[in-house]
């Protein structure tokens, strides 16, 4: 059985395979496969090309040595850094961290910071979209770790779209947890500039 957490309530069933022992005297906190460094930076690449930025800022970790050992630090610092400055390749990236579902070393404080960059950000239509249907699902499936805080008031400020039915009608009502989501949503998130509230 997977081991709950102490705040929320949601089940974890496995180990990150982007959370990952160190290497001798090498600390790297990046994930693998897509967040690893290199295929963050070559999706960013793409972004920019995809998205017309004009002035490219290929995100970059930070790096720390002390003795025999090095640290290399999220690469998501800096593409938050780059949601920020309104970097369009930036914030393509930040909402396909949001849309992660597996767990990062520092995971927790690197998607609330992503979540509360997006909120200054201009996003797509698309994008609004996918955030939507991302925040509302780990909702229902009463998913609501510590950075779900952030991800509430995310959709507090792009609205529910036509999600609030199915919140309605799906939401779990014996999870105090998801329940003090729903009641912050009902009051606050807009739909049709209306809260479900009202």
């Amino acid at each position: 059985m997977g081991k709950k957490s102490k705040n929320t309530g949601t089940t974890k069933s496995h180990r990150s395979p982007h959370i990952r022992p160190a290497e001798g005297n090498l600390h790297d906190y990046n994930g693998v496969q897509r967040w690893s460094i290199a295929a963050v930076q070559g999706r960013y690449v793409q972004y920019c090309r995809q998205f017309n930025v004009d002035e490219p800022d290929i995100p970059c970790p930070r790096e720390h040595t002390e003795g025999k050992g090095h640290w290399i630090y999220p690469i998501m610092e800096s593409v938050i850094a780059g949601v920020e400055k309104g970097d369009k390749a930036c914030i393509e990236l930040g909402v396909e961290f949001i849309e992660e579902e597996e767990h990062f070393v520092f995971g927790r404080i690197l998607k609330s910071n992503t979540a509360r960059a997006l909120r200054r950000a201009q996003l797509s239509p698309m994008q609004t979209d996918r955030l939507r249907e991302r925040i509302v699902k780990m909702l229902l499936s009463g998913d609501v770790p510590h950075e779900y805080q952030q991800y509430a008031k995310l959709l507090r400020l792009i609205g529910l779209g036509n999600w609030w039915p199915f919140i309605e009608h799906g939401v779990k009502r014996d999870n105090p947890y998801v329940m003090r989501y729903y009641e912050y949503l009902r009051a606050n998130a807009s739909i049709d500039g209306k809260t479900a509230k009202s």
